[in-house]
C-alpha cells in the first residue's frame, strides 16, 4: 500500500470512529436533557450502508493510487465538517433527537437546511473518487440517495413544530 493511500484510508476509518464516539456521547446528553429520538428503527440500516462503504474503500482502495485532484476537493469538504460539528455543538449526532429550543440558524444553516446530508453526498462521491472508485461512488451514492429520501422526510416531520412555534413531536 502506497503511504498516501494508507494515511487516506487510516483517515476515514479514523474519522469515523471518533465521529461515532462523540455521536455517542451527544446523543446520550441530549436524551438526558429530555431529547426524543425519531425515526431510529433505520439507524442500523444507516450505520451498515457507511461501514460497508468504508469496507469498500479499504478492500478495493488499499492497492490504489492518490488523485490528488480529488483529495483536495476531499480536504475542503473535511473544512465543512468541521464548520458543521462546531457549528451544532452538543447537538450533533448520528440520530434524530429533537429537543425542545430553537433550531440552530448559524454557521452552514444559515445557508442550507441539510449541510450535513449535503457533505455526507458529497464526501460518498469524493473520498473513492481520490482512489479512482468510481464504481464504489455510483453505488453508495444510489444506496445514501434512498437512505436520505427517508432520513430528510422523517427529520423534517419531527423538526417542523420547531420552525412554526409548536410542540415537540413526543414519539
Amino acid at each position: 500500500m502506497a503511504p498516501g493511500t494508507a494515511l487516506f484510508l487510516g483517515f476515514i476509518v479514523l474519522q469515523r470512529l471518533g465521529e461515532l464516539v462523540l455521536a455517542k456521547r451527544n446523543t446520550a446528553r441530549l436524551l438526558a436533557r429530555g431529547g426524543v429520538e425519531v425515526g431510529g428503527g433505520h439507524y442500523p440500516v444507516m450505520v451498515l450502508m457507511h461501514a460497508a462503504w468504508v469496507i469498500c474503500l479499504l478492500v478495493f482502495g488499499h492497492d490504489r493510487h492518490i488523485a490528488y485532484g480529488w483529495l483536495c476537493v476531499f480536504v475542503l469538504l473535511q473544512v465543512m465538517r468541521v464548520w458543521i460539528i462546531a457549528s451544532l455543538g452538543p447537538r450533533w449526532t448520528t440520530r434524530i433527537i429533537v429537543i425542545d429550543g430553537p433550531l440552530v440558524t448559524r454557521g452552514p444553516f444559515r445557508y442550507l437546511a441539510h449541510p450535513n446530508y449535503t457533505l455526507v453526498v458529497a464526501e460518498i462521491i469524493t473520498a473513492p473518487m481520490v482512489l479512482g472508485l468510481t464504481w464504489v461512488a455510483v453505488l453508495f451514492t444510489l444506496l445514501n440517495a434512498a437512505m436520505l429520501s427517508w432520513r430528510i422526510r422523517v427529520e423534517n416531520q419531527a423538526l417542523a413544530p420547531l420552525r412554526t412555534g409548536g410542540d415537540t413531536p413526543q414519539h
